[in-house]
């Protein structure tokens, strides 16, 4: 039998004052409170109750035995009323990994949002390009822009975010590349340091020479307005210098793909309100978004 309610029958007799008045409050029968403390009884090898046909009262032992109980059940309610109120509400520190390209005008704008509809929710967030471990950093949730997010994790779809291949007119034109350049042979790139072995493979079978690496998609964007070479960068970050006609794309064929932006957790189960608040807002925003056109 189980000893939690074992105690909570043991109260409830004794504040009662009888095994009917227990059973009742407890939604039970009156032979089943019996038999809890009976159990009880036997588990602490001592008798805890003075039962006669007309009165019912703590022994000694259960005068000291229920002041233990009532503590440590009233601690256990508190506890369970705390979790249940933070279960409604959401609320605390979350902890976020996203790539550093997120610092944008959109995306910071989409957090001011979040934090005027959820102000009990502190975002902690640490923008690296690197694929953390969750678990063993301590994190609530990666947002992560890969076509392969996280076999062992639970992962949901954000939105689509379109990369572009991009260089400043200057650049282009040092290199005699035209409007409506498909190629990449004999240009300089602006590489991830991050990105795994077999796509800068590709990237050298396109006959491109490697100018720069970088693990910060900052300083890479701010290479390419200098001039040092052609990036691929997603639009987050460039499509307003592409419309200002600040940087140039090259329309490479195939083009550079779409690449999905995840929200990546350990388990669909038990997601704390912080955690799900979060995912469903930026889902919603990017999601409901219209999908940014390449440029003609």
């Amino acid at each position: 039998m189980d000893r939690l309610t074992g105690l909570r029958v043991f109260r409830e007799i004794v504040e009662t004052g009888s095994f009917s008045g227990a059973a009742e409050r407890l939604g039970i029968s009156a032979p089943m409170a019996s038999k809890h403390i009976a159990q009880l009884e036997s588990q602490t090898g001592a008798r805890l109750l003075n039962r006669s046909s007309r009165h019912l009262s703590p022994t000694e032992s259960g005068e000291l035995y229920y002041a233990q109980c009532r503590q440590a059940l009233d601690l256990l309610d508190a506890a369970d009323a705390a979790i249940q109120r933070d279960a409604s509400t959401p609320r605390g520190q979350l902890k976020v990994t996203a790539p550093n390209w997120c610092a944008n005008p959109r995306f910071v704008q989409t957090l001011a949002d979040y934090r005027d509809a959820y102000p009990d929710v502190i975002v902690d967030l640490r923008l690296e390009n690197r694929r953390v471990d969750l678990v063993t950093e301590g994190l609530d949730l990666a947002l992560r822009a890969s076509l392969d997010p996280a076999p062992t994790l639970f992962a949901r779809l954000i939105c689509l975010v379109p990369f572009h291949a991009v260089a400043s007119p200057d650049y282009l034109a040092r290199k005699g590349v035209g409007p409506g350049e498909t190629r990449l042979a004999g240009l300089d790139l602006i590489v991830p340091s991050y990105v795994g072995a077999e796509k800068l493979a590709l990237m050298r079978a396109a006959s491109a020479r490697t100018a720069m690496r970088s693990d910060d998609s900052a300083l890479t964007y701010h290479a390419v307005l200098a001039g040092i070479g052609v990036a691929f960068l997603p639009d987050w970050i460039v499509g307003d210098d592409i419309a200002a006609g600040c940087l140039s794309v090259l329309k490479l064929d195939p083009s550079p793909p779409d690449i999905p932006l995840h929200a990546v957790y350990v388990s669909r189960r038990h997601v704390a309100p912080k955690l799900r608040s979060f995912v469903d807002f930026f889902a919603r925003r990017f999601g409901g978004e219209p999908k940014p056109s390449r440029p003609a």
